[in-house]
């Protein structure tokens, strides 16, 4: 590990509209600005998730290079819900989110996030990755409907929200709440660390506060 440099200010950029990854990346204690750069999320051919997603991610990060400052840090994730062998990604209208919808009704499916955080100072780049089982319960047709007419699932991969308080897809949850949210903020601590930066607030107990979760993962994610 780097020698610690948490005496200094961190100087983070989130590379991510997602109000979601803002909301908790605030949860560090690390102050940081938003800047997103445009990738392109086409699959590419015989990629598995764990490549898709870590290849975006490393995309979002090296993207914003050209707008960061020598002293600065870019943070970026990218989150696919993934079902058997079939990456869903954010549907393309409200048929697909019904879709999609219906077919991870009463079934497990799994959520990849990865992550890829870059020093410019030295270009350094690692990454992390994070997957996540989600029970999705036997939600009705009706509340597909419902939920679908919110809008809510139209900028979500899966078509889903966790954390949407009326529809509540998820039946329950043994692994880490976050990632399904978008920024799995054990391993973002983890890869910090390993860049020499330490959080300034309790990273776990913040996220399980705010997510109303007690989470059974955090500990030996962050004792790796």
């Amino acid at each position: 590990m780097l020698a610690v440099l948490e005496s200094s200010p961190v100087n983070l950029i989130l590379a991510s509209n997602s109000p979601r990854r803002r909301q908790l990346i605030g949860l560090t204690g690390w102050e940081f600005t938003v800047s997103v750069s445009d990738v392109d999320e086409s699959t590419h051919e015989n990629e598995s998730p764990a490549e898709y997603v870590l290849r975006l991610a490393e995309s979002k990060a090296r993207a914003g290079m050209s707008r960061a400052h020598e002293d600065q840090f870019i943070l970026a994730a990218d989150t696919t819900v993934v079902d058997g062998s079939h990456i869903l990604g954010k549907p393309i209208d409200e048929a697909d989110a019904m879709r999609m919808l219906t077919q991870l009704r009463g079934r497990t499916h799994q959520v990849y996030t990865g992550l890829a955080l870059l020093r410019m100072s030295g270009g350094l780049l690692l990454k992390d990755l994070c997957v996540t089982n989600v029970p999705m319960r036997d939600y009705s047709d009706e509340e597909i409907r419902a939920y679908v007419a919110t809008g809510d699932p139209l900028d979500k991969a899966g078509a889903y929200a966790i954390q949407h308080a009326q529809f509540r897809p998820v039946a329950r949850m043994d692994g880490c709440y976050a990632s399904v949210m978008g920024l799995p903020l054990c391993h973002v601590v983890r890869l910090m660390q390993k860049m020499g930066i330490e959080p300034k607030a309790n990273v776990p107990d913040n996220c399980q506060n705010l997510l109303e979760y007690e989470c059974p993962v955090f500990e030996s994610i962050l004792s790796e």
